[in-house]
C-alpha cells in the first residue's frame, strides 16, 4: 500500500511520506543521525504494517544506527523490514554488520550465505563470508574445548572430597569462564545454578563459597535473559538469604550479585545509564518482587547487622530511577514505617525481637530516606510520605512508655540527618521539642545521649537555632558535665553547632569571644585521645565540623599535625558515620563551599538600609587557603578522600569532590593528588551524586590533565574513562572556567594517539569542541580551535570534515582571526586536513573570500602562521590540477616566489615550503601555461 499522499505533523516534522523520507535520507548523508532517525520515525507513522514502504524506513533506520554502533537496534530493524520482504540484500547486510559486531557470529555467517546466494559476484560479501566461516569453525572447536573445560571444572568443584586448591582453582575459572558470552550460556545449559544452589548447602570453604556468589552474580552481568534463567532456578529468597551473614566479604559479593541482576533487569549498564524501558515492562514482575524482598527483609530479626546495610543501600542506589518507580511503590507499600523500624533501634535494648545493627545503620537508613524522599515529586506524594511519617511515630506514641519515646527520638535523629525538611516539621509539633529537653535534662544516660543528639541534628535552620540557643543552652552545659565520656562529648558537639551559627561571617558569634577556641581544644583532646573509643572521636570530628568554620580554628587546625593526622585515621576508618564529620571540616579547611558574590552597589545599599553586611575573615584570604590545601595534601589529604568517597551519601560525594577540586586548583599540588589515588575517585565521583559534585569532579579531573602528562594521570583504561566527563563540562550551562579548563585538558588528551581521539568522537565530542570555537569569548575560542587542531589528525574527523556541512569553511575562516594563538591552531587544522583530503581542498574554494585569506595569513607578522599558510597551498597544488589552477590564476604564486628570494634566515622554513609549491605546480605543467 502506497502512502505518497499521506502527511504527518511530529513536533517541528510535517510533510508527506517521501518528503519526509528525503529529508532523512539528506540527513544521512550529512552525518546528522539524530536527525535523520527523527525523520525516519516520522515516516514510520505513515506506512502501514506490511507496506514495501514501512521495510525502506526500517532498513534506513536500520543504516543510521550502524552507523551510531547501536547494534541491537540495527538487527529489530532489520528483523522487522525481513518480516515484510524476507530477501532483501539490503536487510540481511546490514543485519549481517550488526550480528558480527554482536559477536554473535553464526548468525551473521547464516545472513552472509544467503547473500551470496542472492548476489554470487558480491565482492564485499565474499570477504565477509571468507573471514565468518573462518571464525565459525574456530568457534566449533573452541566450543568443543569449552565443553570439556566445563566438565573438567565440575568435576572438580563441585566435589567436595578432591583436592581443596584444585577445586579452588576450578571455582575461578568458572568466574572467567562466565565473562565469555559463549562460556555463560554452556554453564547455564550444563546446570551451574543448580550446581552451586545444591553445594551453597554444605560448603564451608570461604574461597570457593565466594567463587560460587561471584559465578552466579557474572552470569547475571547486561544479560537479562541469563538474569531470569538463574532467578527461575534459584528463586529470588535464595539471594535475599546468600546476604545473611557476618563476613562482609561474603556480604559484599552477595550484594553485588544482587546489584548485577537489577541492572540486568532494568537495562542499567556503564555505558547506558538510564533504564530501558522494555526491559522493565518484561522484567516487571522480577523487579517488584525484588523490590518486596528487600523491603520486608530490612526488618527481618533474623539477618545480620551486615546483611541489613546491604539491603538498605540497595534500596538507596536503586530507588532514584523514576522509570523503575521504586520510590512511590516503597512509600505505598508502607515501607517508610519498616524503614524507621530500623531508624528507631538500639543496641542498648536486647530481645529476642530485636534487630542486629550496625554503627553505619542509621547513616545508611538516612541516606536511604533522603534518597526516597528527593524522588517524591509532587505535592501529593510529599505529603503521603510525611503522613506515613507521623503514622509512625503516633503508634509508637500512644503509649507512655518511655521505650518509645526513646526509639521516637532516635528515629527522628536519623530523619533529621537525611531529608531535613521532614525532619524540621515533625520536630515542630507541639510538645515534640519539650519531650526532647525533658529527656535531656533526666537522670538516665541513655535518654540523655539520645536527646543530645537529637538537639545536634536539629540545630539546623536558624529559626531551631534561636529556641535551642535560648532553651537547650543550659542543658547542653550541664550535660557536659556529666562523668559519662559519651555524654559529654556529645554535648560538647551540640555547644559546637550552636556556637558556630554565625557561618563564616566573622561578625557573628553567637557566644562569649574565647569560647569558640575553648571548644575547639576540648574537641581536639577527644580528638587525638589514646583511647580507641571510636565513637568519642568521630563525635570529636563532627564538633570541629561546626566550629572549623572559623578561620581562627582553621589555623590552628592546620597547624597541629596530631589532630590532623587523627581526622585521616577516621577517614580511612571506612565507618559511615565518620563520614559527615570529617569531611565537612576539609571543606571547611580548604574554603570548599559555595560562597555567594557580594557586588559592592548592593553592600552600599545594604549598609544605607542598615542591614547586616557579611564579613570575611582575613585569615581566609586566598593566600592563607592555599597555605593550607598545601599542608594538608602533603600530609596525605587526597588519600583521606579516596576513602571517604566509598561513601554512599550523594551530599557527602559532593563535598569529597569540592574539596578535591580546590586542591586541584594548587598546580603544585596535582602531582601529589595522583599519587595518593585522586583520579580513581574522581571518575566515579564524575559520575555520581549531584549534579555540581558531578560538575567539581569533573573540573577537578581537567585541572589533572591540563599539566600533567595525560598518559601519567589518566593511565591505562582510564584516559577512555576521564573523556566523558571532560566533554560534560563544555555544556552552556557551565561556567567559562569550566568549559576552558574541560577544553585544555582535551586538548592533551587528543594528542595522545588515535584511540583516544576516536573514542572523543565516539562520545560527541565534536560538536561540543565546535560549539567552544564559535563563541564570543576569546579564550573559548583559541582552546576550543587548538582542541580541534589535534582532532583533525584522526581519520573519523577527516570523514566528517569531507561531509556535506559548512565545517572546513567555517575552520579556514578562524585562519583570519585576530587572536594570534586562535589563528595559528586553525591554520594548523587546515594543513593537516587540505594534507589528507581533496574534498577538504575543494571546500576552501567555497568560502566566498579565500583569496583574501590567503593573503591575510601569507603575510601574516607570525612566522609559524606564514609557514602554516604556504604548506595549506602546497596540500592544494598537490592534491589536484583544477585546484592548482585556481591558485594559480591567482598572485599567489608570486608571493610565494618572493618568500624564496628573501634570503631571511627567520624564514627559512617559510621559503622552503614555498618552493616546494613552486615544484608541486612545475608538476602538472601549468606555471609556464599561465604566464603565457
Amino acid at each position: 500500500m502506497k502512502t505518497e499522499a499521506a502527511s504527518v505533523s511530529c513536533g517541528k516534522i510535517s510533510g508527506t511520506y517521501e518528503e519526509i523520507k528525503e529529508h532523512g535520507n539528506e540527513a544521512f548523508k550529512k552525518g546528522n543521525w539524530d536527525e535523520a532517525i527523527r525523520y525516519y520515525v516520522s515516516a514510520l507513522n505513515l506506512t502501514s504494517e506490511f507496506s514495501e514502504d514501512r521495510a525502506v524506513i526500517l532498513k534506513n533506520r536500520a543504516a543510521v544506527n550502524l552507523k551510531l554502533c547501536n547494534y541491537k537496534s540495527v538487527v529489530e530493524d532489520c528483523d522487522k523490514a525481513l518480516e515484510i520482504i524476507p530477501e532483501d540484500p539490503k536487510a540481511l547486510f546490514r543485519r549481517c554488520q550488526a550480528l558480527d559486531k554482536l559477536e554473535r557470529f553464526e548468525e551473521a555467517y547464516r545472513d552472509a550465505k544467503n547473500i551470496f546466494k542472492l548476489d554470487p559476484s558480491n565482492k564485499a560479501i565474499q570477504e565477509i563470508l571468507s573471514r565468518l566461516h573462518k571464525v565459525v569453525e574456530d568457534r566449533i572447536i573452541e566450543n568443543t574445548q569449552t565443553e570439556n573445560k566445563v566438565k573438567q571444572m565440575f568435576k572438580y568443584a563441585f566435589n567436595m572430597n578432591e583436592d581443596k586448591e584444585k577445586r579452588e582453582k576450578a571455582v575461578s575459572n568458572l568466574i572467567v569462564l562466565c565473562k565469555e558470552s559463549r562460556g555463560a550460556t554452556l554453564l547455564l545449559e550444563s546446570g551451574v545454578a543448580e550446581k552451586i544452589q545444591q553445594l551453597m548447602k554444605f560448603e564451608t570453604n570461604k574461597e570457593i563459597i565466594l567463587g560460587c556468589i561471584r559465578t552466579i552474580g557474572q552470569l547475571c552481568t547486561d544479560n537479562s535473559a541469563h538474569t531470569k534463567k538463574v532467578i527461575s532456578v534459584l528463586g529470588i529468597p535464595w539471594f535475599l538469604d546468600l546476604l545473611n551473614n557476618k563476613n562482609e566479604e561474603h556480604v559484599n559479593a552477595a550484594q553485588h550479585t544482587i546489584q548485577m541482576i537489577i541492572n540486568s533487569l532494568t537495562g542499567i549498564t556503564k555505558n547506558k545509564e538510564q533504564p530501558d524501558p522494555k526491559l522493565l515492562e518484561e522484567n516487571k514482575s522480577e523487579i517488584d518482587t525484588l523490590l518486596t524482598c528487600l523491603l520486608y527483609g530490612c526488618t527481618s530479626r533474623t539477618i545480620s547487622g551486615l546483611a541489613r546495610d546491604a539491603i538498605i543501600l540497595l534500596i538507596s542506589r536503586n530507588v532514584h530511577w523514576r522509570a523503575v518507580n521504586w520510590a512511590d511503590q516503597l512509600v505505598r507499600i508502607k515501607g517508610l514505617q519498616r524503614l524507621m523500624e530500623v531508624a528507631s533501634e538500639l543496641p542498648e535494648y536486647k530481645y529476642e525481637t530485636t534487630m542486629e545493627i550496625t554503627d553505619s545503620t542509621r547513616s545508611l537508613t538516612s541516606g536511604c530516606f533522603s534518597r526516597i524522599y528527593e524522588n517524591m515529586y509532587s505535592d501529593e506524594s510529599r505529603k503521603y510520605f510525611l503522613e506515613n511519617i507521623d503514622d509512625f511515630i503516633k503508634g509508637k506514641l500512644i503509649t507512655p512508655e518511655t521505650e518509645n519515646k526513646v526509639r521516637v527520638v532516635v528515629a527522628l535523629t536519623t530523619l533529621l540527618l537525611g531529608p531535613l525538611d521532614v525532619g524540621n516539621i515533625i520536630v515542630s509539633r507541639d510538645g515534640m521539642m519539650t519531650m526532647i529537653f525533658a529527656m535531656a535534662d533526666s537522670d538516665e544516660v541513655l535518654q540523655q545521649r539520645v536527646a543530645c543528639e537529637c538537639i545536634i541534628a536539629a540545630s539546623t535552620k536558624k529559626d531551631k537555632v534561636k529556641s535551642i540557643i535560648s532553651c537547650g543552652v543550659n542543658i547542653l552545659k550541664k550535660l557536659y558535665q556529666s562523668k559519662d565520656d559519651g555524654i559529654r562529648v556529645r554535648a560538647l558537639v551540640g555547644l559546637c553547632k550552636l556556637g558556630s551559627s554565625g557561618g563564616i561571617d566573622a561578625s557573628i558569634r553567637p557566644f562569649a569571644d574565647g569560647a569558640t577556641v575553648k571548644l575547639t581544644e576540648a574537641c581536639k583532646k577527644f580528638l587525638v585521645s589514646t583511647s580507641k573509643d571510636y565513637d568519642m572521636k568521630r563525635w570529636a570530628a563532627e564538633g570541629l565540623s561546626y566550629l572549623s568554620l572559623d578561620a581562627e580554628v582553621k589555623e590552628k587546625l592546620i597547624n597541629d599535625p596530631t589532630a590532623l593526622r587523627a581526622l585521616f585515621d577516621l577517614a580511612r576508618s571506612g565507618r559511615q558515620d565518620a563520614v559527615y564529620g570529617v569531611i565537612t571540616t576539609f571543606v571547611n579547611l580548604v574554603n570548599a563551599y559555595d560562597k555567594q558574590e557580594v557586588l559592592p552597589e548592593m553592600v552600599e545599599l545594604a549598609k544605607f538600609a542598615k542591614h547586616h553586611i557579611p564579613e570575611d575573615h582575613e585569615l581566609d584570604d586566598p593566600d592563607f587557603v592555599a597555605q593550607r590545601c598545601t599542608v594538608l595534601v602533603k600530609a596525605g589529604l587526597a588519600s583521606a578522600l579516596v576513602a571517604l568517597a566509598k561513601t554512599e551519601s550523594e551530599n557527602s560525594k559532593e563535598m569529597i569532590a569540592r574539596v578535591f577540586n580546590n586542591l586541584a586548583a594548587q598546580q603544585e599540588l596535582r602531582g601529589l593528588i595522583v599519587q595518593q589515588g585522586g583520579v580513581k575517585s574522581l571518575l566515579n565521583l564524575s559520575h555520581e551524586g549531584t549534579d555540581k559534585g558531578r560538575r567539581q569532579a569533573s573540573q577537578a579531573l581537567a585541572r589533572l590533565g591540563i599539566t600533567i602528562d595525560p598518559a601519567v594521570a589518566f593511565s591505562g583504561q582510564k584516559n577512555m574513562d576521564v573523556v566523558k566527563p571532560l566533554l560534560n563540562l563544555l555544556r552552556p550551562d557551565c561556567n567559562s572556567l569550566e568549559n576552558f579548563e574541560a577544553l585544555l585538558a582535551v586538548c592533551n588528551l587528543a594528542s595522545m594517539n588515535e584511540t583516544v581521539r576516536a573514542h572523543i568522537v565516539k562520545e560527541g565530542g565534536l560538536p561540543k569542541i565546535e560549539s567552544m570555537m564559535y563563541e564570543e569569548h576569546e579564550m573559548l575560542r583559541r582552546a576550543g580551535t587548538q582542541v580541534m587542531t589535534n582532532m583533525v589528525m584522526s581519520p573519523k574527523v577527516v570523514e566528517v570534515y569531507e561531509g556535506e556541512n559548512d565545517r572546513t569553511k567555517l575552520l579556514f575562516l578562524l585562519c583570519g582571526e585576530e587572536d594570534l594563538e586562535t589563528a595559528k591552531a586553525a591554520a594548523g587544522a587546515v594543513a593537516i586536513l587540505t594534507a589528507e583530503s581533496k574534498k577538504c581542498c575543494e571546500k576552501l574554494f567555497t568560502v566566498s573570500s579565500w583569496l583574501d585569506i590567503f593573503h591575510m595569513i601569507l603575510a601574516h607578522t607570525d612566522t609559524d602562521i606564514q609557514h602554516r599558510a604556504a604548506v595549506i597551498i602546497v596540500n592544494v597544488i598537490s592534491m589536484d590540477k583544477e585546484l592548482a589552477e585556481k591558485i594559480i590564476e591567482t598572485d599567489i604564486m608570486e608571493i610565494l616566489m618572493a618568500f624564496t628570494l628573501l634570503g631571511d634566515p627567520a624564514k627559512e622554513k617559510v621559503s622552503k615550503v614555498a618552493q616546494e609549491a613552486l615544484n608541486a605546480a612545475k608538476k602538472w605543467n601549468i606555471i609556464k601555461a599561465a604566464s603565457d
